[in-house]
């Protein structure tokens, strides 16, 4: 893996970890590149079947893009967070589901890589912010699109407008993470969330993530309507008979991805 980003394999959960802790773990062009091998190693292995986001140091989960070595400009960049944001190139679709283990800053492009995630814990001392305003530069409005809807309507524009952060007890009550616990605690909730996933038949959950997503922002009565390919693929799928053997013989189910 290049430069800046730690991954590794635990059963059928990838862990994947920022760790460029001196630098806030911002977001560098290799960092980027890293980051999108990552997601896709990620996506085309059948034996991952969900992933944790994570980050080195108390500090800091990511301050966002790195500015500072001219990286906006070199012409390297790909879109940031290796593709998952789709902010300053193409988006690159995860199709397993994503944890983040979110402490300390989690601003401009940190927060919104946190918020690409379908599930977010945050350590106690954790700090979200779109500093854009504040400091006076307006690029790619991406983070802003996440937060509007993701937040109340009337928190993610005080964020927006006055570029101020909210804590880690503002976001567990404005619904935007699922928990927060001590630092100390904070990868070993983000990994139970993680094998509480993998528990479920990993093909069901990858459908359930596609149908959902691709149709959030239709009608309802388009939602209702579309016909959804992994979900017909997995009909046939051997996990899916396992599942209904499973259920008659009253027994854990022994999912293969397949």
């Amino acid at each position: 893996m290049s430069s800046g980003i730690l991954f590794e394999t635990d059963g059928h959960v990838a862990r994947v970890t920022l760790d460029r802790p001196k630098a806030l773990n911002s977001i560098d062009p290799e960092m980027d590149q890293a980051l999108f091998e990552s997601w896709t190693e990620i996506n085309t292995n059948p034996d991952i079947w969900v992933a944790v986001l994570g980050a080195t140091g108390e500090k800091a989960f990511c301050a966002g893009a790195n500015v500072s070595g001219g990286a906006e400009g070199d012409g390297r960049r790909m879109a940031l967070g290796g593709g998952l944001t789709g902010v300053g190139g193409p988006m690159l679709t995860l199709r397993k589901p994503l944890v983040a283990a979110v402490q300390g800053y989690a601003i401009g492009g940190g927060f919104e890589l946190a918020m690409c995630a379908d599930i977010i814990v945050a350590a106690d001392n954790a700090q979200f912010g779109i500093p854009e305003t504040k400091v006076g530069i307006i690029g790619e409005a991406g983070i802003m699109h996440r937060a509007i809807r993701q937040l109340p309507h009337h928190i993610a524009m005080a964020l927006i407008l006055t570029g101020d952060r909210i804590d880690a007890a503002q976001a567990e009550r404005y619904g935007l993470v699922n928990g927060v616990v001590p630092y100390e605690k904070l990868l070993e909730t983000a990994m139970s969330w993680a094998d509480r996933i993998a528990s479920a038949s990993p093909l069901a959950v990858q459908a359930a993530k596609d149908a959902v997503l691709s149709r959030a922002g239709w009608p309802l009565e388009v939602a209702l309507a579309t016909r959804y390919e992994p979900i017909e693929a997995y009909a046939s799928s051997q996990d899916r008979h396992e599942g209904r053997a499973a259920f008659a013989e009253k027994r854990a189910a022994q999912w293969s991805g397949r």
